[in-house]
């Protein structure tokens, strides 16, 4: 684990927070819904955030464990690390933040991460900390606009209000063909979803699915580039996440899935 043990995990303000991630994540945005940010720090600086929220549309998840009531879960909806962390300490990180939310929280049951295989990874730290993968699908919200910028759909209307405003009125036109005709188009690549049970005894209602399953599909990617997960075990990228999770585990955190 080496320096690793030395890292301290935290509750963080959100102003902190916020303009790290906005530094230091792939996308440069933060997620509005986001309430609770753990920091990582080591040698007395910030160089991690983890942060935990309300998923955008609570009812479309909240079935996915049961029993589960409203209050009871959270999505880990940010994750952002500098490289001044010793390799591969996103994990142990995760594992200390979730250990911190059993303490403090003892009512969340369950977490939802969702990994972006459009731009930045398949969840290679999730499947470390012990998350279940429980959904790949093709990217249906993630569009780039032609500008470059890249948004969810949703917020088309919102980014592109002056340009719709003179061509159409946007109620009245499917929002796939407006995309279209505006001259923007679909993120390739496939969203991954992730749920790590802290209450053993809940049941995920959906199928868990084999690893496997992401190459299987054409849904690797490490670090923004397509790659399988075949590929990275073959030139020992993954033989080092391994070794982490069982440090983690020797040490008594909460990383219970093996990779397999």
């Amino acid at each position: 684990m080496g320096r690793a043990k030395e890292i301290i995990v935290k509750v963080i303000p959100s102003k902190i927070a916020n303009d790290f991630v906005k530094k230091h994540h792939y996308s440069g945005k933060v997620v509005q819904n986001s309430s609770l940010h753990f920091g990582a720090f080591l040698d007395g600086k910030l160089h991690g955030v983890m942060s935990y929220g309300s998923p955008l549309d609570k009812r479309k998840v909240l079935s996915l464990v049961q029993p589960s009531l409203w209050n009871e879960m959270l999505e880990l909806n940010r994750m952002a690390f500098d490289d001044y962390l010793p390799k591969n300490s996103e994990s142990r990180c995760i594992a200390i933040s979730i250990k911190l939310l059993k303490k403090n929280a003892p009512h969340i049951k369950w977490v939802l991460s969702f990994s972006d295989g459009t731009q930045c990874g398949d969840g290679t730290i999730y499947r470390a900390s012990g998350f279940f993968l429980c959904g790949i699908t093709k990217n249906q919200g993630q569009i780039i606009l032609p500008d470059g910028s890249i948004t969810m759909d949703v917020n088309l209307e919102l980014r592109m209000s002056p340009v719709i405003s003179k061509k159409w009125n946007p109620q009245n036109l499917p929002r796939k063909r407006r995309i279209k005709e505006l001259g923007c188009r679909y993120l390739s690549g496939n969203m991954l979803r992730y749920i790590y049970l802290i209450d053993k005894t809940c049941k995920i209602t959906v199928p868990t699915l084999p690893f496997s399953k992401i190459d299987e599909m054409g849904a690797g990617m490490y670090k923004g580039k397509k790659i399988t997960l075949q590929e990275r075990k073959n030139t020992g990228a993954e033989s080092v996440m391994v070794a982490q999770l069982t440090s983690s585990q020797k040490e008594g955190f909460d990383s219970t899935s093996a990779l397999k």
